[in-house]
């Protein structure tokens, strides 16, 4: 057999050359040279150099530091040998010799996982700044294009993960900050052509920015830059500032919507937001139209200009029906695509409550496997029936909300958004008529069951018909682990074990039972993160029968509780949530069952 044969049939490994001459073809690499930025003036002159890009600064940007340098060569095109090169990058990879920060870079602080992982410090590093990952995100889009639920989705999954983060939004400073107060915030004030506006707005930016920058170094894990921040001239003013600070990664993150009737939704909702609180519902959606016209007007998407500088970015593109991710090269980053990859904006109710009563809790026992009890059996019947009557009800609700929404829109003059809506209003069909119709269509679609292993959160969902309910039992929901604790009270673990009852009392979230299998909140969280990702990415409303440490969690996640709060919240058993997930948040229903009543109270 020929060796080029050979080559085309069987695995093999390309040579140092071949891959070099493959990259640079005809071409010999330049030589690398490092720059130095000076550091950032606040002073307004100096300000106003920096905002002020020529076009030719924008079509060749200036090199800002990467993880990894570029081949070198040598001037004279010979090829270094693999210990020069492996001395130069040495060189290039530490900073100055007395630095702690030299020893710094040479470890991993990519993959962090709270409570999972631990970074050693090596002795030789003084400074007591924690080896961990800074995430520095760039929002990018045009208004009415969800950024902001987009943001406030990952700020809360990734406080949930118990990375410390917080948004930083320039416009909330624009409308309290006393030079754009001067002006009017009327679409003019955001037209491209306006200079002295423009240079107000990116003023603003690099405020924030500065904002952001200070509490990522006195702890914070990720700043979210919450700006339309549309053009290349802004994002390279952003990313020359943050290139100074080599342990905060940047992420680009771009939100498209090309979805028509996505976007007129999103522009009348902007009518009740805080630029145009109390102003003619017509006037206001004239002028913010203007806004985005003058937006898009010098809009200039991610891509191109970010590929060339080798920036990590992703585009979201209709809520993410499609998603473009380039150079995504930290865990950090990865988690965030990943998430916002999995979630949509249907309406649906989701409920969680605890398994009914078992024998374990009557004896004030933990963990185990115990059958339900007589009134948890009784809990068992009455939750099935509440169900039912809960998602009929929700299906009118919506209905009704979603009729009533559309004649608003048609006292404002302006068409009905839905399709189906319009050829009702031409059929002539009366309010109640289509109230009741959709109804019936919301409430036919599929619901689904998820319980956890246990025998006791089983027991509590088998009034449940499998042939119209989707079932699942998942072990992610079984109860924390307590391990050489499993089947004890907590009496008798204060009795013998007080040492280890304070540790808990003293921090819940971290401590971990002792013995085979013993979990923290922590562990439960981790543990959890596929049904978070699940439920952000299934459109049908669903009940989860879980656990007290389970349930806390989950609503941890879904209600926004900090990690101070979760850990504490009380979660009685016969008790369920309601959750029904908003553009703004999410909306909580509490119902209690009353045994002699045999029925559900809100409360």
């Amino acid at each position: 057999m020929s060796e080029e044969r050979r080559r085309k049939t069987l695995p093999f490994m390309k040579t140092d050359q071949e891959i070099e001459d493959e990259h640079y073809g005809d071409e010999q690499p330049l030589s690398f040279q490092p720059i130095h930025y000076s550091h950032y003036q606040h002073s307004h002159n100096k300000h106003k150099d920096t905002l002020l890009h020529s076009p030719e600064a924008i079509e060749k940007p200036d090199m800002f530091l990467q993880d990894r340098p570029p081949p070198i060569v040598e001037e004279n095109n010979n090829h270094e040998t693999a210990k020069a090169m492996a001395a130069r990058f040495h060189s290039f990879a530490h900073l100055k010799e007395d630095s702690d920060m030299s020893k710094f870079h040479r470890h991993s602080v990519g993959f962090d996982v709270p409570g999972a992982v631990h970074t050693i410090a090596p002795s030789s590093v003084k400074t007591d700044r924690p080896l961990d990952s800074k995430l520095a995100v760039i929002m990018v889009g045009l208004p009415a294009r969800g950024k902001s639920y987009i943001v406030k989705k990952l700020r809360r999954y990734l406080n949930w993960l118990q990375y410390e983060t917080r948004v930083f939004n320039v416009g909330n400073l624009r409308r309290v900050n006393e030079a754009s107060q001067h002006h009017d915030q009327s679409a003019n004030f955001f037209d491209p052509d306006n200079n002295d506006m423009k240079q107000i707005r990116d003023i603003l930016a690099i405020q924030v920015l500065e904002q952001m920058i200070d509490w990522l170094k006195e702890g914070g894990r990720v700043g979210i830059h919450d700006a339309t921040n549309s053009t290349i001239a802004r994002r390279k003013l952003l990313i020359d500032r943050l290139s100074q600070e080599p342990e905060i990664k940047v992420l680009i993150l771009e939100s498209v919507c090309t979805d028509k009737m996505v976007l007129e939704r999103n522009f009348r909702l902007k009518l009740s937001g805080p630029d145009y609180k109390d102003h003619d519902p017509a006037e206001a959606l004239a002028d913010f139209r203007s806004r985005v016209a003058n937006y898009e007007r010098a809009h200039e998407t991610v891509g191109d200009w970010e590929e060339q500088q080798d920036i990590q970015y992703c585009k979201l593109i209709n809520v993410g029906k499609k998603v473009i991710a380039h150079h995504i090269s930290g865990y950090l980053s990865g988690q965030c695509i990943f998430y916002l990859m999995n979630f949509n904006l249907a309406e649906r109710q989701i409920f969680i409550t605890r398994h009914g009563e078992s024998m374990d809790n009557i004896a004030g026992r933990i963990g185990g496997d115990a059958p339900l009890s007589e009134k948890g059996r009784k809990y068992a019947i009455a939750l099935e029936k509440f169900v039912k009557e809960q998602r009929t009800a929700f299906a009118y609700d919506l209905s009704r909300r979603k009729v009533e929404e559309e004649q608003a829109w048609r006292s404002y003059g302006l068409e009905p958004l839905n399709k189906k809506e319009r050829e009702n209003e031409e059929e002539n069909a009366t309010i109640q008529e289509r109230i009741e119709a959709k109804a019936a269509e919301l409430a036919s679609e599929q619901f689904t069951i998820w319980t956890s292993m246990l025998q006791r959160s089983m027991d509590t969902a088998s009034n449940f018909d499998p042939e119209e309910y989707d079932i699942k039992h998942i072990r992610f929901l079984n109860e924390i682990n307590s391990g050489a604790r499993e089947g004890m009270t907590y009496e008798e673990i204060q009795r013998y074990y007080p040492e280890e009852f304070k540790t808990r009392q003293r921090n819940k979230l971290y401590y971990r039972y002792p013995g085979m299998g013993g979990e923290s909140y922590i562990d439960v969280i981790h543990r959890l993160q596929p049904m978070i990702i699940e439920l952000e990415r299934m459109v049908q409303s669903c009940l989860i029968v879980t656990h007290r440490v389970v349930m806390r969690i989950i609503l941890g996640y879904m209600l926004d509780w900090s990690q101070k709060e979760m850990p504490h919240m009380i979660v009685p058993i016969h008790t369920v949530y309601e959750l029904r997930p908003k553009p703004y948040g999410t909306e909580l229903k509490k119902w209690r069952y009353v045994e002699e009543k045999d029925a559900f109270e809100e409360f």
